[in-house]
């Protein structure tokens, strides 16, 4: 079982989700300047985490069904967060409170091992991240990102994963065809 999943699962079996929200396209579920210490547990649907630099969206990470996603930077500071969370469709998530998460955490050392790996995890792909933006080809762009998350491409408009990776939907949809 892979991580996200058993976090998933522990959370589900303690009953620990606070709510359940469906946002609609477009929505936004964090506005930049806001404070969001919640934790989000993606049912249906996807999501763009941006930033918006220079009046340009710049755009960071995305979230799709089956996995997690946060404003981690005001989860971890209590601060507001620099990032928005939009929906790019119609999206179902489970909602968990900062307080509701930290003592689910707190309960056993197995649920602080998963938090310490889901953290671990989370490092290494913005580290991959990072690699990605130092890349000048986009061919080689786009071959890394497809080999990393496969799932990328059948959850998220070709538009936004254009963007995501610095170039064109034009290039990205002739990479796609080579």
């Amino acid at each position: 079982m892979d991580i996200i999943t058993s976090l998933y699962t522990n959370l589900e079996q303690g009953n620990y989700w606070d709510a359940t929200i469906t946002l609609k396209r477009n929505e936004y579920l964090t506005l930049a300047h806001s404070i969001d210490t919640n934790i989000y547990y993606i049912e249906t649907g996807s999501l763009k985490i941006s930033i918006l630099l220079d009046d340009h969206e710049h755009l960071i990470r995305f979230g799709y069904r089956n996995n997690f996603i946060a404003a981690l930077d005001s989860f971890i500071t209590n601060k507001p967060t620099e990032f928005y969370i939009q929906a790019l469709k119609k999206t179902t998530i489970r909602v968990i409170h900062k307080e509701h998460y930290l003592q689910f955490i707190n309960s056993n050392s197995n649920n602080q091992l998963i938090w310490e790996m889901l953290l671990q995890n989370l490092i290494l792909q913005q580290m991959e991240r990072e690699k990605d933006l130092l890349i000048k080809s986009p061919k080689a762009r786009y071959e890394r990102v497809l080999k990393r998350s496969p799932l990328l491409f059948q959850e998220i408009p070709n538009k936004y994963i254009a963007a995501y990776l610095g170039m064109s939907a034009e290039t990205l949809s002739r990479l796609k065809k080579s």
